[in-house]
């Protein structure tokens, strides 16, 4: 089998049944076994004492937090229930310092962690940006309460009584090939030298594999022939599904959109290996299904 891209493959329980279940997550919430991560301004917070790891929260560490904040139930793991916590009124330094960590960008450290932690952080950190941005019904405007474990939002108007639910946002990232050269891009706010795969959101009413094409289309001007998935990946950056394939170019011809696109061009293996040896190509984050998909190609096939 092959191996998870980074955020994929935590596999914990995520117990989506036992969320409406009102008393046992308020047990859970007391419970000294329980585990909290909190989450600051969408960053995660991890131990102080070397290389990092996530520096979970005890149920008495964490109970300054849980009355000025959002608590998420992310589920279960070596029966312990695991939630994420908003830092919200409180100091976040003094948060940090008492548990011995730092709040830090999740991009950072995402790649080094066990799957399992990076697949709850990454999960945490969704759900907060969430709840932070649904603080008030999309249709009527009035506030909304958590339910559900913090896995719903409800309007509180009883005219109105909307229900809410987290949303993820699909995107398509695509490894393009003709011959024996890969297409990739760059835009003009990356560090110089640094090309990627191309990507993009999918639109309402349109198929992944139809996304990819336009995407490529609009961006470089080229045509596709067969389009073929390869993985997928959370990206809560802030929340999205990437969702990776490989495709075939009808023929080399090139036409950036520059509103898109600051260059695209077309790479030969040694092309790479010589951007990469003499420091003048960066290639995209380990973090990101973009790199794989490259360095996959680079050795001599997309795995």
């Amino acid at each position: 089998m092959a191996q998870p891209n980074i955020f994929a493959g935590a596999r914990f329980d995520r117990a989506a049944l036992l969320r409406r279940d009102g008393d046992w997550i308020g047990e859970r919430l007391r419970d000294p076994a329980s585990r909290f991560a909190p989450v600051w301004q969408l960053k995660n917070l991890f131990a102080a004492d070397g290389e990092p790891r996530v520096r979970w929260l005890t149920a008495d560490e964490a109970a300054p937090l849980l009355g000025a904040g959002t608590a998420v139930f992310l589920g279960m793991d070596d029966g312990a229930a695991h939630f994420a916590v908003e830092v919200g009124h409180e100091d976040p330094a003094d948060v940090a310092l008492a548990a011995g960590g730092e709040f830090e960008e999740l991009r950072r450290h995402g790649s080094i962690l066990p799957p399992r932690d990076a697949g709850m952080l990454a999960f945490a950190r969704g759900m907060m940006h969430w709840h932070a941005r649904h603080r008030f019904c999309g249709v009527c405007g009035e506030p909304t309460e958590v339910r559900d474990a913090g896995h719903v939002r409800a309007c509180t108007a009883p005219a109105c009584g909307a229900v809410h639910f987290p949303r993820t946002d699909p995107a398509v990232i695509m490894l393009v090939t003709h011959e024996d050269r890969a297409l990739l891009g760059r835009q003009s706010s990356w560090d110089a030298g640094r090309y990627s795969t191309l990507a993009g959101f999918v639109e309402p009413g349109e198929s992944l594999e139809d996304a990819v094409a336009r995407e490529v289309w609009e961006e470089a001007g080229v045509r596709l022939g067969e389009v073929r998935y390869h993985s997928s990946q959370p990206w809560p950056f802030p929340s999205s599904l990437m969702v990776g394939f490989t495709a075939e170019a009808a023929d080399e011809r090139i036409e950036v959109d520059h509103d898109e696109l600051e260059d695209a061009r077309w790479f030969t293996r040694d092309d790479l290996r010589r951007g990469l040896a003499g420091g003048t190509l960066l290639l995209p984050s380990p973090i990101s299904i973009s790199h794989r998909l490259v360095t996959g190609w680079l050795e001599g096939g997309v795995r």
